[in-house]
């Protein structure tokens, strides 16, 4: 009984240790905040420090069994590291903040729309990479802008770094009519923002998309029982997707700031749900696999039995390039958004799938991965239900919903991870 008693003891006040580099300077980042987060119950904080001259921290642990995430604040910008059960080490790399960065760049810029009756469902995506060198975060009051059409409605936006998963970011209305900039830092690597909208319509829009950025791809889909009329000057290339016969898609490539790229659609249609073919497909870019319950919902111009061996895919330099799942967080999240999202609705479809030619396709995750890119994706649903909860946007009662399926999944997916440990 005793050495029960102190092996419980043991593994309930372990120790956390760290180190955090500066990838800017390639040396340790110290005197940096860190925050230790037990994700148990919740997301609550358990631990508070900072690096020493050397970027070491060390933090005790509150309970050994339960996951925990480490956040490190530099520069008042974040990175997050996690600590599944049984981790006693990390490791978290940062970058030098600047409001300017050179080497930021537009991969991709996305327009997509469907129409039903009096009103157009649009979403626009951007695929936003910093390749600055050394590499530095860009983080400023008008960090990313875009601009929006003229009596469009944010219905939901969010934003996702690199090997992340989406979380809620609202867009701020700029001094200009329908720019709109997203305070969300750009770090080095990809950065993904999307914002889904309504408008009225009347049968006919015109569009001016006002690009601020130039971009390798800009890129526009909409149904096929839809027109697509270019304006003056715009040069696009049509395309079909094979794997979505009713789907069309509208290219201009390498384009550059304030170039014309207007355009005017008319007509009503849909595009059906459509799902990859789960065989030779590829994955998402990252790696990232969704549960069958979510892909079942993923309706991504893809799908079908795809075109024959001998035929080229036109799209197949585009596809998975933007994340399917971006509008489609794992079941967790779904669990979640289906219980806050009551004045918020998102249009029934989900983005377009871009991928340049020269990236491979991604491997793979192993099942035993799987419980590290839910626990991820737990960590962005919790810290979002944290903050919508102190800003007061969302009922005590939403609240404690939410917070009961999140708990449920997390002690599920601990208790995954624990017998895969084991086995």
């Amino acid at each position: 009984m005793l050495l029960c008693a102190l092996l419980v003891a043991t593994a309930a006040s372990q120790t956390l240790t760290g180190i955090v580099t500066n990838g800017t300077t390639k040396k340790p980042a110290g005197g940096d905040d860190v925050v230790l987060l037990s994700l148990g119950q919740g997301m609550e904080e358990s631990g508070r420090t900072q690096t020493d001259a050397k970027g070491n921290f060390s933090l005790k642990l509150d309970n050994a069994t339960s996951p925990h995430l480490v956040r490190v604040i530099h520069q008042s910008v974040t990175y997050h590291r996690m600590a599944p059960p049984g981790t006693t080490s990390v490791e978290v790399q940062v970058y030098d903040v600047s409001k300017k960065v050179e080497g930021i760049s537009v991969t991709a810029d996305v327009m997509r729309f469907q129409a039903q009756g009096s009103e157009l469902q649009g979403i626009r995506l951007f695929a936003v990479n910093n390749a600055s060198d050394p590499p530095r975060t860009q983080m400023g009051d008008e960090n990313f802008e875009f601009y929006l059409p003229d009596g469009a409605e944010v219905d939901q936006s969010m934003a996702m770094t690199a090997g992340g998963q989406p979380i809620n970011s609202a867009p701020v209305p700029q001094k200009q009519k329908n720019r709109y900039a997203f305070l969300f830092p750009l770090r080095p690597g990809e950065t993904q923002f999307q914002v889904s909208y309504h408008m009225p319509y009347s049968g006919e829009a015109s569009f001016d998309p006002k690009t601020l950025y130039g971009a390798q791809h800009f890129v526009v889909v909409l149904p096929k029982t839809m027109q697509f009329s270019p304006g003056p000057g715009a040069a696009f290339q049509s395309m079909q997707d094979p794997r979505q016969s009713d789907a069309v898609v509208q290219v201009a490539s390498n384009t550059t700031a304030g170039q014309p790229l207007a355009f005017k659609i008319s007509g009503t249609g849909t595009m059906s749900e459509a799902q990859e073919e789960t065989q030779g497909g590829g994955s998402p870019v990252g790696g990232a696999q969704t549960s069958g319950a979510v892909a079942g919902r993923d309706s991504r111009p893809g799908g079908g039995l795809g075109p024959p061996i001998d035929a080229p895919d036109p799209l197949e330099k585009y596809r998975w390039y933007i994340l399917g799942g971006f509008a489609i967080v794992l079941a967790a999240g779904a669990i979640y958004i289906a219980t806050r999202s009551k004045t918020a609705t998102v249009p029934d479809f989900a983005p377009v799938d871009v991928e340049l030619a020269d990236l491979p396709p991604a491997p793979r995750p192993k099942p035993a991965d799987r419980t590290a890119l839910l626990m991820e994706a737990l960590k962005e649903e919790i810290f979002q239900l944290e903050v919508e909860h102190k800003q007061g946007r969302i009922s005590e009662q939403e609240y404690a919903k939410a917070k009961a399926a999140l708990d449920q999944t997390l002690e599920r997916a601990v208790r995954r991870g624990v017998v895969k440990t084991a086995n």
